[in-house]
């Protein structure tokens, strides 16, 4: 049988659409800085795995003594870090790409999907056989549940991150999100872990004060806080874009004043800084959102009012 020949425009054209797939040119360093953020990600995965077995310590500050879920924590902070800088680096050197938005967001994927989703799993496991409710008794964290919370924030971040690419063009200002951005809802979750793994002993160990009570109630509020951040990301709840709004062009002097009183406890202590600055910014986002529905549900019943009955205080 003889083989059915194309037209040269179509062979052409598909000709054509096979060279436009071919990836030639990439920008190196925003790469670089991308591909940073999907290493810190990672490194998290393993340094949870080692879980509460051995302290790091380093030979600089050799009294330093860092648990490894604590510094799986500071790993996706630094993640975190080349989030924020790969963006701006693309922007300055006029490199920004389709490739570098996958990229990034195949990154994002594992530093603030997997790797949290890991690090809690990892640690609820670790306390919950030793949280001791009674004397005798004691009462467990569900294992299964925890991993079925663990897998739902990892598709609540892959959900969210395709969306995000599907609906965002080229030409976006990026000025804010629909649906808790995926930094923060990792960030809330690692800023307890830092909190309950670095902080915590501290206070132990300068004031003699057991803080066994608050451990065991972090590792309990741990899984609740991924459920909720996973839910936050794929609603359409908007929230802004707090790199750019604080320090993207100028801004009015009360809000340097803030940034600059901010900055103290940052210094003095930043595992309490992180907390507190995540936690402000979810429920920021939910609280807005819910004054603007009672607003509009406010408005849009006091227009189909009747506005007779309006002027005579609701009837005769």
């Amino acid at each position: 049988m003889k083989q059915r020949r194309l037209a040269p425009e179509t062979s052409g054209i598909r000709r054509g659409i096979r060279k436009r797939r071919k990836l030639k040119n990439i920008a190196i360093l925003p790469s670089l800085v991308t591909l940073m953020n999907g290493i810190c990600g990672f490194a998290a995965i393993v340094l949870s795995s080692y879980g509460l077995a051995s302290t790091w310590e380093p030979r600089i500050f050799p009294h330093a003594n860092i648990s490894f879920f604590a510094l799986a924590g500071y790993m996706i902070f630094l993640g975190m870090i080349a989030d924020v800088m790969d963006g701006h680096v693309a922007r300055i050197s006029n490199s920004t790409s389709s490739f570098g938005a996958q990229l990034d967001s195949l990154c994002d994927v594992v530093s603030f999907g997997v790797a949290p989703a890991f690090l809690m799993m990892k640690l609820v496991g670790t306390y919950s056989l030793s949280l001791r409710m009674s004397a005798n008794d004691f009462i467990l964290i569900p294992e299964r549940a925890v991993h079925l919370i663990a897998i739902i924030y990892v598709l609540c971040t892959i959900i969210r991150l395709a969306r995000f690419n599907v609906e965002t063009k080229n030409d976006d200002d990026h000025l804010g999100f629909v649906g808790l951005p995926s930094p923060p809802a990792a960030g809330i979750i690692v800023s307890m872990v830092v909190l309950q793994q670095d902080f915590l002993p501290r206070i132990k160990m300068w004031q003699d004060v057991s803080t066994d009570g608050i451990i065991a109630a972090f590792t309990w509020i741990l899984p609740l806080v991924t459920l909720l951040a996973g839910i936050l990301m794929v609603t359409r709840i908007p929230y802004p874009h707090v790199v750019k709004r604080l320090f993207g062009g100028k801004k009015r002097f009360s809000i340097f004043l803030l940034i600059l009183f901010v900055l103290p406890l940052v210094i003095w202590n930043i595992q309490l800084a992180m907390a507190l600055g995540f936690c402000i910014f979810v429920l920021y986002g939910v609280i807005r959102w819910l004054f603007i529905i009672t607003f509009f549900r406010k408005k849009k019943s006091g227009e189909t009012e009747n506005p007779i009955e309006r002027n005579l205080g609701g009837g005769i």
